[in-house]
């Protein structure tokens, strides 16, 4: 892999792109053009060809690519050839819809359990994701090695759960709570703020009609 920074961007449209070879894949496509991909996907193949340049080359001019070859090359870049392990803590509305959505699975993402306070939950599952008491969160991510965390809880539990996770080791974290929270630099941090999209929706349909 090149040296130089990765557009974020870029990260996302692999994300797109691999999924959309997938469907390819089970359609039984042995090759496919960046112009194919570019349709498929609502882009342009000049950007398919310039996502693809920052990692390699793929494919044969004139060809194509092959499509079971290049997804799995993306699903490599993108770090989900493994499986990876995943914790959920907040097993309310929110938490319990993650933890059974099934693109988490086919994408390489374990979700062991759910965490959570209240008595009323604590001891039952999630479809088959079982709930576990908050105090059990630390040692439950040395034992388990788990890498990912996800945050469903309300926002002012959000950095005490946040903290709780890094001290155990978590690397990764993924945050629905509508607060600001701080990591260390070496802990990756996305923040999925569901009202700020909606926000986004209503801006882009009031302004840009």
């Amino acid at each position: 892999m090149k040296s130089q920074k990765i557009p974020e961007a870029t990260i996302i449209r692999l994300s797109v792109y691999s999924r959309y070879l997938k469907q390819l894949e089970k359609n039984g496509l042995i090759t496919v053009s960046s112009g194919t991909i570019a349709e498929g996907v609502d882009g342009s193949p000049a950007q398919v060809r310039k996502d693809l340049a920052y990692f390699g080359e793929f494919g044969t001019r004139g060809v194509g690519y092959n499509v079971s070859d290049l997804n799995r090359y993306i699903t490599k870049i993108l770090g989900i050839d493994n499986k990876w392990n995943v914790i959920i803590v907040g097993a309310g509305n929110l938490g319990s819809a993650l933890s059974q959505y099934k693109g988490f699975d086919e994408r390489g993402f374990n979700v062991l359990a759910l965490f959570d306070n209240d008595p009323e939950i604590v001891g039952k599952k999630a479809g088959k994701i079982p709930v576990f008491s908050a105090p059990r969160m630390t040692s439950f991510i040395k034992e388990n090695n788990v890498e990912i965390g996800i945050i469903a809880v309300p926002a002012p539990f959000a950095q005490d759960i946040v903290d709780e996770m890094v001290g155990a080791g978590i690397k990764a974290i993924l945050n629905f709570a509508p607060r600001v929270i701080s990591v260390p630099d070496y802990v990756e941090l996305r923040n999925v703020d569901l009202a700020v999209n909606m926000e986004v929706l209503t801006f882009n349909m009031t302004f840009q009609k």
